[in-house]
């Protein structure tokens, strides 16, 4: 209960900030558009998220001939789990990763890269899959599409008021509340990210639990996030706006960490912290 009272704030908060954009911007008439227009959002993330996420990323279904070891370990993980098995993608990337999508466990989807199949043994492989099967039982993946599509038009919003601000904002006609609406939209555009972050790094944390309590193996998981993580830095995915659009859904960030801010900002917790919680899990106590 209290994850979900935690993600319900978030998301109301993310839907405040737009509508008080919209407030900002346009007065009251604005701000019942921008009402409107989130309860437009959260529909379509609804039901077209998963769509949308496997089209950006590139993936592809594939049957049990195709990829036998990876459907009988999605098999035995959603068995474990008490859920429906999911439909299985591959995504011809070498760059290790996996994710999944879908707005409830009857309609999901867990995907992985050609890059993890070649990198993690079985085991590994369970431990993985056991966290995005962990997602979909939280039913994560609805309420992470549903934030991503209100933070994006929040930073759409931003955008526009930016390139508003600057083609008309030295006009003597409204150029004053236009720069006042633009300073307010960057306000909201940066909180819309730190709730965003907020909410996508506790999610990852309960899905790195979850996935190592269905497979009892946290060591496991951890040893996989730690290949993904070096591999990654190794083979990072190509940023583009599919790869860009769909990164918080992935196991581990798609792109090469960066330093400093960029860290700070990334919608992933830190992979030494997973490590070092999933080896608490596993029984090592003196984790430095």
């Amino acid at each position: 209960m209290g994850n979900a009272l935690k993600t319900a704030l978030l998301l109301g908060a993310l839907t405040g900030l737009l509508v008080g954009l919209g407030y900002v911007i346009g007065g009251s008439g604005m701000a019942l558009i921008a009402l409107v227009f989130a309860g437009v959002l959260n529909f379509a993330a609804y039901w077209f998220s998963d769509k949308l996420a496997l089209k950006m990323s590139g993936a592809r279904e594939v049957t049990r001939e195709e990829a036998p070891e990876l459907h009988s370990v999605v098999d035995e993980i959603a068995t474990l789990a008490g859920v429906p098995k999911p439909r299985v993608y591959i995504v011809e990337n070498e760059s290790p990763n996996a994710f999944a999508t879908g707005r409830n466990p009857e309609h999901a989807a867990v995907a992985a890269t050609t890059g993890i199949m070649r990198i993690l043994d079985r085991r590994e492989l369970r431990a993985v899959i056991g966290h995005e099967i962990g997602h979909v039982k939280n039913r994560d993946i609805l309420t992470s599409s549903i934030a991503a599509t209100i933070a994006g038009a929040i930073s759409y919003l931003q955008t526009m008021l930016m390139w508003g601000s600057l083609l008309g904002g030295g006009r003597r006609d409204g150029g004053g509340n236009l720069m006042i609406a633009f300073v307010a939209s960057i306000v909201a555009a940066f909180a819309a990210v730190m709730l965003q972050m907020a909410l996508s790094r506790t999610r990852e944390f309960a899905a790195d639990k979850s996935g190592a309590e269905y497979t009892h193996d946290p060591e496991a998981l951890a040893s996989a996030l730690g290949k993904l993580h070096n591999g990654v830095q190794t083979r990072p995915m190509q940023q583009n706006a599919g790869s860009e659009a769909t990164s918080s859904l992935y196991i581990v960030h798609p792109f090469r960490a960066g330093a400093g801010l960029s860290n700070l900002f990334s919608t992933h917790p830190p992979v030494e912290e997973r490590i070092k919680r999933l080896r608490r899990m596993a029984g090592y106590v003196d984790i430095q």
